[in-house]
């Protein structure tokens, strides 16, 4: 059998390169690169947390292959989806997650601090979204040491001001009473507050603990664009229970069997 051609062999190398993997028990597929920045419980975490109704126009910033806005669609259905990446490389993985598991979604390759000018030339026009999901680089860059990978770090490492930035982008193509849903680090809080005093309101925080012996490690955040209801601290998700085993009820939400209290109508 004679040698495959050189073209051959970079195929092979390339497609080496990426791994599919199963969330939401198997309801969703998606490829993505086997190093770098990957999807994982935080994006489905995202997703869980995320109140939509079919018909609605939905986004996610920072998107990377479309975890978290394709696991929000496989539960809700029926949703005018836009991800929104800035490498091109995940953006077209998005493009083909999407189409592989059957959902129709918009795929933009756009920096979220790009200027209000460049959102609208893709579409993304000012009060016009019902729901923005993130799920933005949250390492404090003074405190974090960035991963030698690129593209590992710049999806993990928050530059200053970057997620005040985003949270602006929200904000402005958002409708009024439009609902934003974001991850970040829980000793990150303060600064995900201060970001969200400005045009946001109705605030709910859910901590979430990868131990439950432990203090919090993410939180998650829903807040309403112009909201004015009291600020709610709901009880935290226990990924381990305090004999490190698998908690149940986040396994039933990892799962896609079960949402949380602040998706709740």
């Amino acid at each position: 059998m004679p040698d495959c051609p050189t073209n051959c062999a970079r195929k092979s190398e390339k497609v080496l390169q990426y791994t599919e993997n199963a969330f939401l028990g198997g309801q969703l597929r998606l490829r993505q690169p086997k190093s770098g920045h990957r999807a994982g419980h935080d994006a489905m975490l995202l997703a869980a947390a995320s109140r939509a109704d079919q018909g609605e126009r939905v986004v996610e910033f920072g998107a990377g292959v479309g975890a978290a806005g394709l696991a929000l669609v496989k539960r809700v259905g029926g949703l005018d989806l836009t991800l929104v990446e800035i490498e091109p490389e995940l953006a077209a993985l998005a493009r083909d997650n999407a189409a592989a598991n059957g959902i129709a979604a918009e795929v933009v390759v756009l920096d979220v601090a790009a200027p209000a000018q460049d959102f609208s030339a893709a579409g993304l026009l000012p009060d016009s979204t019902d729901l923005v999901l993130m799920n933005p680089p949250f390492n404090d860059a003074a405190r974090h040491r960035a991963s030698p990978d690129a593209a590992r770090a710049s999806a993990h490492v928050a530059a200053p001001g970057m997620l005040a930035q985003w949270v602006a982008a929200a904000r402005r193509i958002l409708k009024s009473g439009g609902i934003l849903t974001l991850i970040w680090r829980a000793d990150g809080l303060a600064d995900a507050l201060a970001a969200l005093d400005h045009g946001f309101g109705s605030l709910v925080i859910l901590p979430v603990h990868g131990d439950a012996r432990k203090p919090a490690i993410r939180i998650l955040l829903r807040a309403v664009k112009g909201g004015r209801a009291p600020a709610q601290i709901l009880c935290g998700l226990m990924l381990t229970d305090e004999m490190g085993k698998p908690d149940r009820d986040a396994a039933a939400v990892l799962a896609g069997e079960e949402i949380l209290p602040m998706a709740m109508p």
